[in-house]
């Protein structure tokens, strides 16, 4: 069987940055140990990469925080979490289209995602990889996932389920 981990966005800015919450520092253990789990060949990870512009798009309008400006501290994968990646994908909204048509090309049979926000870009992911990819069996686990805020989260893994991705650890 093919699987793959996905780590969504385990950037700095998320976990004790400018949009970090108590929530993500929690999960850090969790998501080491986690890692471990999966050879650097299975291991995949996406980024959330914006630049000086980022205020006048459509999403630093809604969200006008500066964050995840690429070069930046904020920017990258934490750094106990940067054990090597078979690939990393660098994306400029909620979810990847790239990793998605990756992982149906790649001809994967399964994926588990973890990471940051579970109610924006690990939802994201998720849906976008089962829309692409319908006969991958896609999972969250859920205690290697925070949200902007608890009920975001499980509001977020609620939203899975109903659109057949399995949901654990919950």
């Amino acid at each position: 069987m093919k699987k793959a981990l996905i780590l969504v966005d385990f950037q700095n800015d998320f976990i004790d940055g400018s949009l970090g919450t108590p929530e993500a520092q929690k999960i850090v253990p969790t998501v080491l140990e986690k890692l471990k789990t999966y050879p650097e060949a299975c291991r995949f990870a996406t980024k959330d990469t914006h630049f000086e512009d980022y205020l006048s798009t459509q999403e630093g309008k809604n969200l006008p925080v500066l964050h995840c400006q690429k070069g930046t501290l904020g920017w990258e994968i934490r750094k106990e979490a940067q054990v090597g990646y078979a690939k990393v994908f660098e994306k400029t909204t909620f979810g990847s289209l790239e990793l998605a048509q990756y992982i149906k090309e790649e001809a994967f049979d399964a994926v588990e995602l973890i990471g940051i926000c579970t109610d924006i870009c690990v939802v994201s992911n998720a849906l976008l990889i089962k829309a692409y990819a319908p006969e991958v069996k896609v999972s969250v686990d859920a205690s290697c996932c925070a949200g902007v805020s608890p009920e975001k989260h499980q509001a977020a893994l609620e939203t899975l389920r109903s659109c057949q991705v399995e949901v654990t650890n919950a």
